[in-house]
């Protein structure tokens, strides 16, 4: 029954990151610490390979539907990347496992949570819709920034946000994106967020391996959920409300930060 349940968890997570870019970090790093009982160090490293491969499966099927910016993805692993590298050094330097860290991760995993929560309810209730579609002629000005240095400089926050809390690449991510391409349409916006990820939480997530806070089997039975989930949450990205999922999102993401920053 807890086989099962595993994979029915990374079933659901897939199923929402698919949909929405979000979840991979921001709901199976919770799920698997609340109610698990998985340790947080383990958790997130565990999380990290399991968002990697999730998300490489969303983005080949987003790929094959050629809706993939692939020049925003480009410039924010130009930033995520070096800043996740340079993370796993200190996490090296100091250990994962150590109760400094343990706290950290915890720590500012809630924070994270709630920040992510707040930004997704403000987009859902408040922020401008975004097109869902756009002509060809548009998109290299949707796809261009105010200025290069900006997706550079948000991606290697998220580089360091993600490998020390596996959450940061598909909340926040969307939410940066929608701040830095407003004029790209949602379906490519969940793409984009999908595709660099896939770079960033295979790097960190290898990093956690070398550690020794990766958790295999876990691992294996929570991708045979997930693959098929966010396979069909990327078909479904057309034709689902956005405003319900992330308002229902931002609601279950205040619920695990709170819990998390209260530990």
């Amino acid at each position: 029954m807890v086989d099962l349940a595993y994979v029915f968890a990374g079933f659901f997570v897939g199923t929402i990151v698919g949909l929405t870019g979000v979840g991979g970090g921001s709901l199976m790093t919770p799920i698997l610490i609340f109610f698990f009982g998985v340790k947080p160090y383990m958790a997130v490293g565990t999380d990290l390979l399991f968002a990697a491969f999730t998300k490489l499966g969303g983005t080949v099927s987003f790929a094959r539907q050629r809706i993939v910016p692939w020049r925003v993805v480009g410039l924010l692993s130009a930033g995520s990347i070096p800043a996740c590298l340079v993370t796993l050094g200190f996490l090296h330097g100091v250990g994962p496992a150590s109760p400094e860290i343990q706290s950290l991760m915890t720590s500012t995993l809630g924070v994270a949570l709630l920040l992510t929560a707040a930004a997704m309810l403000y987009k859902a209730v408040r922020g401008k819709q975004v097109p869902r579609h756009l002509a060809a002629s548009d998109e290299a000005h949707a796809s261009t920034p105010r200025h290069w240095s900006l997706p550079v400089v948000f991606g290697a926050l998220i580089g360091t946000l993600v490998t020390l809390t596996s959450v940061g690449a598909g909340a926040i991510g969307v939410t940066v994106l929608l701040l830095l391409y407003p004029m790209l349409p949602l379906p490519r916006i969940v793409a984009a967020d999908i595709a660099y990820a896939v770079p960033l939480t295979l790097v960190a997530g290898l990093g956690h391996a070398s550690l020794g806070s990766v958790d295999w089997p876990l691992l294996a039975k929570l991708l045979a959920g997930s693959l098929p989930g966010i396979w069909l949450g990327s078909r479904l990205t057309h034709h689902t409300p956005d405003r319900v999922i992330r308002s229902l999102l931002s609601v279950l993401l205040a619920w695990a930060g709170t819990k998390l920053v209260l530990i």
